[in-house]
């Protein structure tokens, strides 16, 4: 049996589709934003603009990191609860849209708190706040998925919290915002979606429906990421906006593989964005995981789809024309800094998404697996 939950209650997608906003009748509105580009982009002007015309109390918090923290979402709901909003809008990257997400779930459960919230949160529904996840770049699918990811101060490790409580009720996906992301970050970010939808297809839980979503947004970023790029027209952007979500539909029920696990162990200790490391790790972990005869039938049919020999190669050379590196050494981290925390970095990649990989993975098999793609040579 399966139980599948695709996203709240409503997409809005399109240009210019942030006027929807016009539409909604609540009287209090807690905005949570990032740094700076939503305001350059005169995003949060306009959200503004339609608010103070219906005459709505509202109050924005600004300033979430790339990396959301613990302490981040404590900071936020002090500034939730003076407000007491019934509408919550999450406007930017996936990082502050994954932070208005567990504010909005300890506001409306008071009784809980973030430790509580790694185990005790699954089957709660929120009953007193509208929800509404406004992304701006095209990547965590976090406005349609029960997931929020958290870092946690302390053990320096990113934590993929689930709630059906954190799926937004509207997801706005307007291509226009899309425009003021950096051609790094449309590459960073496409390619984390590419990575959604390729785990989830690789997944062993993978059925019917999940197979067509992943499949098609599959097809869909591989056509319309370089151009996103590369170009920055209107309708690469708000097509690799509507894939990204496509494949966020499918994650979220089926599960991700250790690509995900790698990527939230080395992001949370050295603080690269999460769609960079995803990018670099992807094609070593297609690699490995093709020693499964399942795993590798898979990966022919998607290279049939995309009319392509080889699928994995076909994904390094996607990495190669976003200007993407092609191992954690050329991204950055030093030798040094790889070996003294070697250890931490091998623990804490065996956590999360790991354990849902088609292939069980040992601490031998994962030292591999981070070594091919620390030093961008297959060793296993």
């Amino acid at each position: 049996m399966n139980r599948l939950r695709l996203h709240g209650t409503e997409i809005i997608t399109g240009l210019g589709s942030i006027s929807a906003i016009n539409e909604l009748c609540f009287e209090r509105y807690f905005i949570v934003t990032g740094h700076n580009s939503m305001f350059k982009n005169g995003t949060i002007d306009k959200i503004k603009e339609m608010l103070d015309r219906k005459g709505k109390e509202y109050l924005i918090f600004s300033g979430v990191g790339a990396n959301p923290s613990t302490d981040e979402v404590l900071e936020g709901l002090k500034a939730i609860n003076k407000i007491k909003p019934d509408c919550v809008i999450c406007v930017g990257g996936g990082s502050a849209i994954d932070a208005g997400k567990v504010m909005t779930i300890l506001y409306e459960y008071p009784e809980l708190n973030l430790e509580k919230a790694k185990t005790e949160i699954m089957e709660l529904e929120r009953e007193k706040t509208c929800l509404i996840a406004i992304p701006s770049t095209s990547g965590t699918a976090t406005e349609v998925t029960k997931t929020a990811v958290i870092t946690y101060q302390g053990i320096n490790l990113k934590i993929g919290l689930k709630s059906y409580a954190f799926i937004p009720d509207i997801a706005i996906l307007d291509g226009e915002l899309t425009l003021s992301m950096p051609k790094t970050v449309a590459a960073y970010t496409g390619m984390d979606a590419m990575t959604h939808a390729v785990e989830c297809y690789t997944n062993d839980k993978l059925e019917d429906f999940s197979e067509v979503l992943c499949s098609g947004a599959i097809e869909g970023l591989y056509k319309y990421l370089p151009s996103s790029y590369e170009n920055a027209d209107l309708e690469s952007r708000q097509k690799v906006h509507n894939y990204q979500a496509i494949a966020g539909m499918a994650f979220h029920n089926i599960g991700l593989g250790m690509d995900h696990g790698i990527s939230h162990a080395f992001g949370g200790k050295f603080g690269y964005g999460h769609g960079l490391l995803n990018a670099v790790g992807l094609p070593y972990v297609l690699r490995y995981n093709s020693r499964d005869s399942i795993v590798k039938e898979k990966l022919e049919k998607l290279a049939e789809r995309l009319k392509v020999p080889d699928f994995v190669e076909a994904i390094a050379e996607l990495n190669r024309r976003l200007n993407i590196p092609a191992s954690f050494m050329e991204m950055g981290i030093s030798e040094e800094e790889y070996l003294s925390n070697f250890q931490e970095l091998l623990e804490n990649s065996m956590l999360g998404s790991t354990r849902g990989n088609p292939v069980l993975m040992d601490k031998i098999e994962m030292k591999k697996v981070l070594d091919s793609i620390y030093y961008g040579k297959i060793v296993f």
